[in-house]
Order: C-alpha cells, then structure tokens, then sequence
C-alpha cells in the first residue's frame, strides 16, 4: 500500500481479525462492544465491507449487514450504514450487488470486483471512518476483520482486513477456532504471512469455542506465545446461546433444540434465502421446533409454514415449482394449513410475477412473467427502484398492535383483479404491507412485506395463539418476555462468558 495519511484517534480502535472465515469474529465484536459500554467507554462497532444477504434498514433508509446492526444493540446505539459502508449481496452465479452507504450502486461479478470497485470502495471506508469520528471524538471502534487477513492472491486489493488495520494504526486480536482443528498451525500460518509492519499490529491471539478443561492447553499457550511473542489473551469456551447466522448455509445446523416441542415451524429453505434473522423470535420461543425444508415432502406435520425473503424471488419460486414445493404448499393451504410469506415469501405466494426491467434476470425468460404459487389473489411487478425503509404502522390482524420493523425489496405488489379478491383483507392499517385470507377449514395464508415482523411480541403472540387454540393448547401468558429484552439478554451473557476469559483491558492503552 502506498504511503497514505492515517487517521489519529483519540482512542486506538480494536480489531478482530481471524485465521479464517468463521472463527467467530461476528460474536468477539459483539462481546467487546457489550463489554466496553460496560466500563462506561463509547464503543462503535465497524466493517468495512461484509458479504451477506442478511440485511438491516437504518433509520435514512440505508441497507447494512444485520451483524453490524446487532453489535450496535451491543453499544447502546443505534445502527447506521456508516458502521457497515460496503455490503455485498450475493445473488448468484458469482455477482454481487454492491451496496455503498446503505445505497445500491450497481451488479458485480466476482472476476471484476476487484478491479472496477477497489478504489470507489477504499474511498467510501476512508469517508465512513472520518465521518463517525468527526461526530464521535472520544469512540472507540471496534472493527471487524472478514474472511482471513492473508488471502495472497487478493491481499493487494484487500478493502477490510489490514488495510483498515493499518489506516487506525489499530490494536489487533488474532481469533482462532480450536474446534476446527490445527489451531496452531493456523496461528503460525497467518501470521507468518504478514509483513513486519502488519505483524505487530496483532497484539493478542485469542482462541475461541475450547471444549473440556481448559487447564489442557496451558502448554499449548506456553508454546504459542514462545514461538510468536504475542500474548494469549483469551481461551474462550464453547458458548451454546444462538446467534443470527452469518452465512445462510449455516442455517441447516442452527437447529431448534427441544425435543417435544407444542408447535412445529416449517421454513421452506429458498436457494437465495435472505433476512433469516426474521427468525431468532421464534428461535426463542420454547414452545416453538423448526425445521428447514429443502425438498419436497409431506408439509402436513408442520403446524404453520413460513416462505421466507429472497435475493431472487423468480429464481427460487422456479426452484419451488421444478423441485414439487409449489404443489406440496398448494396441497397443505387446502387442509387447515397456516402459511405466511415474508418478502420475497409474499411475493411468491401470488398469482403472477413480472419483471420488465430484468431486475429478476429474467432476461432468461422469453414472456418476462411466471405464475406464483397462486394462493393470494397479487400481482407482483418488479421496478427499477428497489424501496428500503423503516416501518411504523398499525397491524389490524391477528390483532390491533403498533408494528416496528422495515423493508427491502424491488417489487410492487397490488391486488390481482383477475382473480378472486373478495376474501383477502389487508394485515395492515397501510394496506400495502400486507394481507391475508383463510382457507376453507379455518387456516390462514398471510404475506408481508415487513421484515422483523415477528420481533413484534404482541403481534407473535396472537398469530402463536391461533396456532396453539387450532390445537387445543393454552394459550400464552400475555407477560411473556419480550424478544428484544431476551436478545439483551443473550448479549449479556456472550459479554460476561468473553469477560471471563479474554483480557480486553491489554489493548486499551
């Protein structure tokens, strides 16, 4: 890197960096970020470029990586795109769209990435970091490396690993995940590749998801800091409290852990899944199993079924139809079943799907229309603006409730009146956020464009209780914890089990 002027604060930032993708920097971030506004310190969390289609709308509008989002929680702040300038979406066969400050700028394949949007990228970092500093003299950031830190074939084009290290002049932790197995290795390897500049820079390895007795290793430390004169800061054990995913593949092993649950969630598992965080209140729900369906098979022991966002809803509603979905979803709406659509999810259940505009890739389709799965009575158009906002409105089904949440989508999705509309009524006092309508024997089939909907406890509540009174079940105590105080919750505990272990007060001189 050429020589360029870096940035003096007033407090030298801290970075995760990790031997690999992985090894839990999301979480280290988090329980730093917790920890830090604990001992009374301003931190902000920062990544400058991420990759995932689990998405958050800050308040202007702007989209960001949903883990940076929860890593403000962890500050007390509220998020913002600056915290996260580059997002990433991918949306198959190797393009991205690229997302600088919470805007879409344009399509990217991965071959050109590198070349087309490095200097762009590295300037909208540069205007991120001088931005949140001018308005937060006394923070502390505390930044989030991606991937590892000494990709070489890409190491010359690196926008968010020590780059941004060298740029603060930041106090690095190394993260390992021993669960992986060649810890050591894996220690040594990464930091033999980095330059002396680069390599002094880390000043603490920490080794994270140890099983058994953590007295086990102090040999394996004694060996690690002899050989690299780095301290070992923490040894942090397996911690079990769930998280977001970062990555949606991850989702098949981020199971529901009750064994004889009262209600069972079907999520259809689009190949394009986005915003899977809707789900962690239900996640949190003791009563609640979920499962993910990737195939066709028999839906009826699913007592209701959620289709999920998608990155491109026409790609996977063509999978649901080729794969039998489609048909196993129709036949299950036909006996009692309760099924809602989210985003994308609502979009498929429609009737029609247009995209004149080839905002969908349907350049590939010769009419640029498909049917839906054709169980609400919409019609869905996709434009050339995509429309990402913070929601606030009234929801006037299952119950009257203030609703929080936001959108992300390039659809436009009116009622179709070539079909039959007189059954299906608006979810919503803003009545294009959202409808439902009930089967024959009593089921429901609700779509939304609301992501977080479920974060809504009031709202989660009642849809549960039609549910659980479908079943002859209790109905839930309307005292029950919000999921925004068990998602406190959750944060305090990562923070106090990282505080346990890891010695953070080593890098804040």
């Amino acid at each position: 890197m050429a020589f360029e002027e870096k940035i003096q604060p007033i407090k030298r930032p801290i970075m995760v960096l990790g031997t690999s993708s992985g090894t839990g920097k999301s979480l280290t971030v988090t329980a730093i970020c917790r920890i830090l506004k604990n001992l009374g310190e301003e931190p902000i969390p920062f990544k400058g470029q991420n990759m995932s289609n689990n998405a958050w709308v800050d308040w202007d509008g702007g989209e960001m990586a949903y883990s940076q989002a929860l890593q403000a929680f962890a500050c007390g702040i509220v998020p913002s795109s600056e915290m996260n300038p580059i997002l990433l979406k991918p949306q198959g066969n190797s393009t991205s769209e690229v997302i600088h400050l919470g805007e879409s700028i344009g399509i990217t394949t991965a071959k050109d990435y590198y070349k087309d949007w490095f200097i762009r990228g590295w300037k909208v970092i540069k205007k991120s970091l001088n931005s949140i500093y001018e308005r937060n003299p006394n923070c502390r950031l505390i930044v989030e490396g991606a991937g590892s830190p000494v990709e070489m074939n890409l190491i010359h084009r690196d926008l968010t690993n020590l780059r941004v290290a060298k740029y603060l002049g930041a106090n690095c932790i190394l993260v390992t995940d021993i669960e992986r197995g060649g810890v050591f290795a894996q220690i040594i390897g990464t930091l033999e590749l980095m330059n002396t500049e680069e390599k002094k820079l880390i000043k603490g390895i920490l080794i994270n998801r140890f099983r058994g007795d953590l007295s086990l290793f102090e040999e394996g430390k004694k060996w690690i800091e002899s050989k690299t004169q780095i301290p070992v800061i923490g040894i942090v054990p397996w911690l079990n409290d769930k998280f977001p995913p970062e990555d949606s593949l991850d989702l098949l092993e981020n199971k529901s852990s009750d064994t004889n649950p009262e209600i069972n969630v079907g999520i259809i598992k689009l190949p394009s899944i986005s915003n899977f965080s809707d789900f962690d209140p239900l996640e949190n729900e003791d009563s609640i199993k979920i499962e993910w369906i990737k195939k066709s098979q028999n839906l009826y022991k699913f007592d209701f079924l959620i289709l999920p966002g998608s990155k491109q809803t026409i790609k996977d509603q063509i999978f649901l139809e080729e794969c039998g979905l489609s048909q196993d979803i129709r036949e299950y709406s036909k006996n009692k079943g309760n099924i809602i659509g989210i985003c994308g999810g609502l979009q498929m259940l429609g009737s029609t799907l247009e995209d004149p505009f080839s905002k969908e890739g349907s350049e590939t389709y010769s009419d640029q229309r498909i049917k839906g799965i054709g169980l609400l009575p919409l019609k869905t158009t996709f434009v050339k603006k995509k429309l990402t906002r913070q929601i606030n409105s009234l929801s006037l089904w299952p119950c009257l409730s203030e609703i929080n949440g936001f959108e992300i989508h390039n659809g436009i999705t009116k009622l179709d009146s070539s079909q039959n509309i007189l059954e299906i009524k608006p979810i919503f006092k803003d009545i294009d956020l959202g409808w439902y309508k009930e089967n024959n024997k009593g089921g429901t089939i609700a779509g939304t464009y609301i992501h977080g909907i479920f974060e809504n406890d009031k709202w989660r509540d009642h849809y549960i209780n039609i549910i659980r009174k479908s079943k002859n079940l209790p109905l839930l105590d309307k005292k029950t914890r919000s999921y925004k105080m068990k998602r406190e919750s959750i944060i305090n505990n990562l923070a106090n089990e990282f505080d346990k272990h890891l010695n953070i007060t080593s890098l804040l001189n």
